[in-house]
């Protein structure tokens, strides 16, 4: 389909971000330009809407923002890079380079994302082009990771825990490399390649995403049961990983999952993907592919807002995804297989591979690597990467596995994790094991409300009530985001905090603790002192009325404190 039938199918004009990507030559808008400009901090609004697609943001620094205006100084303008690794995987040189990165260009710490990928805060502009140059070096990469494409391809953290999570990584790098913009813009850019002419046109450039790319962002997740540390029904595309006599056998494929919404806005809402079959492994790239163009050419273009492609298929309807599917496939789906989810969170400490190596679980509060007083976890993590011969993985609750260590390494990595005192969370509760939150202030321009620096406080209170109810080591998923956008999935936990203003949040329940169900709203834009009030009579409730092996958000539906959600349709009814 050509780029004027996508620009033209909706009835209404399309948005400006489509004429900037329309005009931008495949990315490249006046990038180049921008960034030798020594005037100020920052570059045009039209540009940051295309280093999205390169792997970063233009920000500035809030806290300083109302000082920085009094003194007739521009905003502190800087910029968040995210760095790709499909499946969260990375070698130990490649934590190093990112710890030295983050301590020669941004902020000194490191962020953990809940996409497996890593971000950096606080880079200039002027040192945007040596953060990627040296990133690239060490064979990871920015592009893809933002802008309207296929994101980071995620996947079950430990590739080594069975032959089938080997299987399943495997996947996750094909489909990633897949679906990468073909553009040389990027490497031209930040990597200094000459420009070769080509009068190509259009998807002879980008097969794939055409010249004006996707409507929004696109997320694919593969799940492998009984964990589904993935969230595989938040992502646009999941697959559920389907064994027989330990053999990947192929994936049920689920559709138009995505936690987005805006407050006040009854059209927008977080939504559950749908499974509409299963495809064997040697099909599921052909699978993702045309997934992918059926949201290229139906997806909205007028409203970003409606743009994601849980709208696309609730508009049209699961049938006509499935039948236009199968039409491009040229084949159809078989059957979904059973399968079973039993919990989305990580399993901590020490555990042996199907390789023979062994394979640790930290605890990563929030997934901010950084040192503070009394616990060094920056500086422990670099001396074990010095000594560590095997890998790190990413996982999708922001913590962070120390892989592949062999039994002779074994001992010197523990020596270091109990000198630098790292923990696997086992000093913590179970509450506060099973929290995320976004970054939210001072850096995140979307921010409402505190997360990540509020959340640790807001647990220390929680945490009280739950010692009071004996519900210490009582697993509840919780999760906390400054805004609606839904960064740290905050709609698919038993117990959820949006922010709406600051100080203040939404207040959500009932979500499943495998996430395989949405949370409803409880009590709307309320502040700690409310928070606490109304979460003690309901988790002392909780510790005296709960069934065996009830999880907290089953028992809030049954409780009557809020209705069961498992379309997004019913999120605000």
């Amino acid at each position: 389909m050509s780029d004027n039938n996508l620009l033209s199918r909706n009835s209404a004009p399309h948005s400006d971000v489509e004429d900037i990507k329309r005009r931008s030559d495949y990315l490249r808008g006046t990038l180049r330009e921008s960034l030798e400009d020594r005037i100020t901090g920052s570059i045009s609004e039209d540009d940051n809407r295309l280093m999205k697609f390169h792997g970063s943001y233009m920000q500035d620094d809030r806290d300083v923002r109302n000082e920085r205006q009094k003194s007739k100084l521009e905003p502190a303008y800087q910029f968040m890079v995210r760095v790709r690794a499909p499946g969260g995987v990375v070698t130990a040189k490649q934590w190093l380079m990112m710890d030295r990165i983050a301590k020669k260009y941004a902020n000194g710490t490191i962020r953990l994302t809940t996409r497996q990928s890593f971000q950096l805060h606080g880079v200039l502009k002027w040192n945007m082009k040596s953060v990627i140059q040296e990133v690239h070096e060490e064979l990871l990469t920015t592009l893809a990771a933002c802008g309207d494409v296929n994101r980071n391809v995620m996947a079950n953290p430990n590739p080594y825990q069975s032959e089938l999570h080997e299987q399943v990584y495997e996947w996750a790098e094909k489909l990633s490399r897949h679906l990468e913009p073909q553009t040389r813009a990027y490497h031209e850019i930040w990597l200094d390649e000459e420009k070769v002419a080509d009068s190509r046109e259009g998807e002879e450039q980008e097969p794939i995403y055409g010249k004006v790319y996707l409507p929004r962002k696109f997320k694919i997740g593969i799940a492998v049961p009984p964990a589904n540390e993935v969230d595989v029904f938040s992502q646009d595309l999941g697959l559920i990983a389907i064994e027989e006599n330990g053999k990947l056998v192929g994936f049920n494929v689920a559709v138009g999952g995505g936690m987005g919404m805006t407050h006040g806005d009854p059209k927008t809402y977080p939504q559950l993907g749908r499974i509409v079959g299963f495809a064997t492994p040697d099909q599921v790239v052909d699978v993702a592919e045309k997934t992918v163009t059926i949201q290229r050419d139906y997806g909205d273009r007028s409203v970003r807002k409606h743009a994601r492609f849980k709208y696309t298929i609730d508009d049209r309807g699961l049938e006509w995804f499935k039948d236009e599917l199968h039409r491009r496939l040229g084949w159809e789906l078989q059957p979904a297989r059973p399968f079973q989810f039993e919990h989305n969170g990580d399993r901590y400490g020490w555990v042996k591979g199907s390789n023979g190596k062994w394979h640790y679980t930290l605890f990563i509060q929030n997934g901010r690597v950084k040192d503070e007083d009394g616990y060094r976890l920056m500086t422990g993590l670099r001396e074990i990467a010095q000594a560590h011969s095997g890998d790190f993985r990413l996982t999708p609750n922001q913590n962070l596995i120390i892989g592949n260590v062999s039994s002779q390494k074994k001992r010197k990595i523990e020596q270091l994790i109990e000198e630098y005192g790292l923990t696997d969370g086992a000093a913590y509760s179970a509450l506060r094991r099973n929290s995320m939150a976004c970054v939210a202030l001072p850096t995140c321009g979307l921010a409402m409300a505190e997360s990540e620096r509020y959340l640790p406080t807001l647990l220390e209170k929680i945490e009280t009530i739950l010692e009071e109810a004996g519900l210490r080591e009582e697993e509840i998923v919780i999760r906390m985001t400054g805004c609606p956008n839904g960064c740290a999935r905050p709609a698919l936990a038993e117990l959820a905090f949006i922010g709406k203003a600051p100080g203040k949040y939404n207040m959500y329940l009932g979500g499943g603790f495998a996430g395989e169900r949405l949370n409803k709203l409880y009590r709307e834009n309320i502040g700690e002192a409310e928070i606490l009030s109304e979460l003690r009579p309901i988790l002392n409730r909780y510790a005296q009325e709960r069934r065996d092996g009830e999880h907290f958000g089953d028992f809030c539906i049954r409780a009557g404190y809020v209705k069961e959600v498992h379309s997004g349709l019913d999120f605000h009814a």
